[in-house]
């Protein structure tokens, strides 16, 4: 079975997809040559993996409470899951992993990334799936992936940002009950506002931060 080695080197943004997509450049390393990969890919962020300012933690409160208690709270928590092929190779290779990015604050990973500030994001990638080889005989051989195969990336938040920014530029989307949007609407449309911006930020008086407890 052959040992295969994991790196992710970069992570860059694609410019034409119908989505916002991350696309991450992972090159396999393996001792003999390889027919192909069925690749799995866990994607997981880390968060207790760096640090955090003052102004992150209120952001961050709704996802791990007050920072008191971070030490229990900040875990590891899933993002994603991609399945890719990896072609033949005789030593190494580099395969794209594209992820998708959600701009739906219901979403953990979405209010993790808008919540950090500077800095990087730490990621887990969590390999599994089959590998086809050929052995000293030259017979077609299936093995699995070991699943303590991976591999770490920090992610520019910065990079998260630009992407978000490209997509919904100086916009963010929320969802709300059905219920909440007809009134919203009714609101909106008797006092004549010509955007769901200036209606909400009408119901939001300039102190209602600064009273808050």
């Amino acid at each position: 079975m052959p040992d295969l080695d994991f790196k992710v080197e970069g992570v860059e943004a694609e410019q034409f997809a119908a989505v916002p997509t991350l696309t991450f450049s992972l090159r396999i390393l393996s001792a003999q040559p390889i027919r192909n990969i069925a690749l799995r890919c866990q994607i997981r962020i880390e968060p207790m993996r760096r640090g955090y300012r003052a102004d992150d933690h209120e952001r961050l409160g709704e996802l791990f409470g007050e920072p008191s208690r971070w030490g229990q709270t900040l875990r590891s928590f899933l993002w994603d899951h991609v399945d890719v092929p990896a072609p033949a190779f005789e030593r190494e290779c580099v395969v794209k992993l594209p992820v998708t990015c959600s701009h739906d604050f219901d979403i953990a990973a979405t209010k993790y990334f808008h919540g950090v500030g500077d800095g990087d994001i730490p990621l887990s990638f969590l390999f599994s799936g089959a590998v086809f080889y050929d052995d000293r005989d030259g017979r077609l051989q299936i093995g699995q992936i070991a699943w303590s195969k991976d591999a770490a990336f920090a992610l520019p938040s910065a990079t998260w940002r630009a992407l978000m920014a490209r997509y919904y530029p100086d916009t963010t989307w929320l969802r709300v009950p059905h219920d909440l949007f007809e009134r919203l609407g009714r609101y909106k449309r008797r006092h004549g506002f010509t955007d769901w911006g200036k209606a909400l930020d009408s119901l939001i008086p300039d102190d209602a931060l600064e009273s808050a407890p």
